[in-house]
């Protein structure tokens, strides 16, 4: 009497492998799977099987080949040449960058998008941001707090989705951007209007809608939107706007409220100089409207510090002269000022330079001075502060339409 019929079992890894070489992509050329097959048949029928299978013993006959196959990967994924275990099997497969598009259009408009994400960390601390404490208490309520501890952010009390960063051009609103990215550890896309308008009739909402998608893929993530006035400002000024305008703001508004209704942590961060040109309806998607002022003058001085250090042993700079100079000036003119003051000794050494006939080697270049009082004096002489002028209107829309901490 025949014995008991037996039962193959296979695990989970070692049927994924089998199913993966078996109806996945080819590796190898056919000819090849060909050969393995044929070896593999040859030791079946060795043992006395048939020459068209395998019996398992329970009358299920498997194919030779599929068999050549799953034993081939078997032995790959049980054991290295050196005959220890190997992991790669059990490893946790790594997300896409791409999720499953139901065209292939829809992929090429999501690949293109794909190179407006940030890979990697912006690497971008609070602490390298001097001042703003207002705007960064706001950030951390808003974006980093409910990453962290989702638990409390439930209900009432989910998180805001949509965050206007305004104020005076070179105050900081892309470094807050980076510096939230940073420090939730999140996915940042980095957009400006060139990302999302397209020449191609329908292709400008498409953009948007796969943008949106890519961020729910990512999450949690960060959209930055800069500059957003270019993109959404008010609807149907003048009659001069353009109908695909028009279609490409209602789909980024259609976008946004569907942000709202979820629990996916995909945050939208915009910003803009001109935050009274934005439509309204925009406005009520962005909850939380941030304002970044110029700088105070303890930031201001804090800034001088670090991009003009004192050299020990040298004449120490009139630090309390540059923030009492500079009131009005943004960060971005602090910086040009620093660089002004710092050009100066190399102009000196340039001049020197410019008087001899042959080029000097570089082992003998003269070593740049340090910077004077006087180089400090000459640099804020030759620039101008260059976002003073509306600073009463930032003030307004913020007593408007601003947020503020509630102590």
């Amino acid at each position: 009497m025949a014995d008991e019929p037996s039962i193959t079992r296979w695990s989970f890894q070692d049927f994924k492998m089998f199913y993966d070489e078996k109806f996945g992509r080819k590796k190898a050329p056919e000819q090849q799977d060909a050969a393995v097959s044929g070896q593999s048949a040859g030791k079946a029928l060795s043992n006395g099987n048939s020459s068209n299978g395998t019996s398992s013993g329970n009358g299920h006959v498997k194919n030779t080949s599929d068999m050549a196959i799953y034993e081939q990967f078997r032995n790959q994924g049980s054991a290295h040449g050196n005959g220890v275990p190997s992991d790669r099997f059990n490893e946790r497969p790594q997300k896409s960058l791409l999720p499953d598009f139901e065209s292939a259009e829809m992929r090429a408009l999501a690949e293109s998008l794909s190179r407006d994400i940030i890979r990697g960390n912006p690497d971008v601390k609070w602490e390298s941001i001097k001042g703003l404490e207002n705007a960064k208490r706001l950030l951390k309520e808003a974006v980093v707090m409910p990453i962290k501890y989702p638990k409390y952010f439930t209900g009432l009390l989910s998180p805001w989705k949509g965050i206007l960063l305004f104020g005076p051009p070179g105050t900081g609103k892309t470094m807050l951007a980076k510096a939230v990215a940073t420090e939730c550890k999140t996915t940042f896309f980095n957009i400006s209007a060139s990302s999302v308008v397209s020449k191609w009739r329908g292709d400008s909402e498409k953009l948007v809608k796969v943008l949106f998608e890519l961020a729910r893929h990512h999450a949690p993530s960060t959209i930055f939107l800069d500059e957003i006035d270019a993109i959404i400002s008010q609807r149907g000024e003048g009659r001069s706007e353009h109908e695909a305008s028009r279609r490409l703001k209602t789909e980024l508004l259609i976008q946004m409220d569907g942000l709202m209704r979820t629990d996916e942590l995909v945050f939208v961060l915009a910003a803009t100089n001109l935050p009274w040109e934005l439509d309204a309806a925009m406005l009520r998607r962005l909850e939380k409207r941030i304002l970044v002022p110029l700088p105070e003058p303890e930031a201001r001085g804090a800034m001088f510090e670090e991009l003009l250090p004192s050299v020990p042993g040298e004449e120490k700079l009139p630090y309390d002269l540059l923030v009492e100079k500079t009131e009005g000036y943004s960060g971005s003119d602090i910086r040009l000022v620093c660089k002004e003051a710092a050009m100066q000794p190399l102009r000196r050494i340039m001049a020197i330079l410019e008087d001899k006939q042959e080029v000097v080697p570089e082992d003998e270049l003269p070593k740049v001075g340090p910077i004077l009082p006087v180089d400090i004096e000459t640099a804020l002489k030759n620039t101008r502060p260059s976002a003073h002028l509306h600073a009463h209107r930032y003030d307004k829309f913020n007593t408007d339409y601003g947020s503020q901490i509630l102590q």
